[in-house]
């Protein structure tokens, strides 16, 4: 980014351990925060996030912020010494960040806001679709599981971690790969940014 290198757009992805909304087996519970800027010019505004937004590491700070936690309970069924897994039950906790302008704005730089929070939105809520697909995806994986010789559902859980955890991996490539993109010199974010930061 030319203007400001360390000011980011961010995902911080936790693995497993207020808005609800259900789908199939899969409970997804979305918690939005901000914090607040302010500025009369679009590099004042780009400063105070860069002063005040969520942290991106040790050094930088970032626009915005998306961060998830996954967990899954299990319902078993054991037949003559098998164990499968009936339905598994997760719950994703989505958790998003973003910079609220707290002074007036001039009505041209008003209009430059609008546009840079809609670009910064609509990359935040793509780390989110992405996360609701990975929760998809580990629910096909799990449901109807099954192994033999397994009384007391032991092996059935260590291969239900396994796959939780493969489809996690999968999808943390998913999320790398688009943020990769959108933070390219010359991507959309530079692209947010500038025309945030234009007199």
């Amino acid at each position: 980014m030319r203007l400001l290198a360390r000011l980011v757009l961010a995902t911080i992805c936790a693995s497993c351990s207020l808005t609800s909304v259900a789908s199939a087996d899969v409970k997804v519970l979305v918690k939005t925060k901000t914090y607040d800027i302010s500025g009369t010019t679009g590099e004042a505004l780009i400063e105070s996030m860069d002063r005040n937004g969520p942290r991106h590491g040790f050094m930088a700070r970032a626009i915005a912020q998306t961060s998830y936690t996954k967990d899954w309970d299990f319902d078993f069924v054991q037949v003559k010494g098998s164990c499968r897994i009936k339905q598994a039950n997760g719950t994703l906790n989505l958790n998003f960040t973003y910079p609220h302008v707290a002074s007036v704005l001039p009505p041209a730089l008003d209009k430059r806001w609008a546009r840079f929070f809609t670009g910064v939105r609509t990359h935040e809520e793509t780390h989110g679709k992405i996360a609701r697909q990975m929760m998809a995806a580990t629910e096909k994986s799990l449901t109807g599981l099954t192994a033999a010789n397994d009384g007391q559902c032991s092996k059935t859980r260590r291969e239900a971690r396994r796959r939780i955890d493969a489809v996690f991996d999968e999808y943390e490539g998913k999320q790398n790969a688009f943020d990769a993109r959108e933070h390219r010199e010359g991507g959309h974010v530079e692209y947010l940014v500038d025309a945030l930061a234009k007199s």
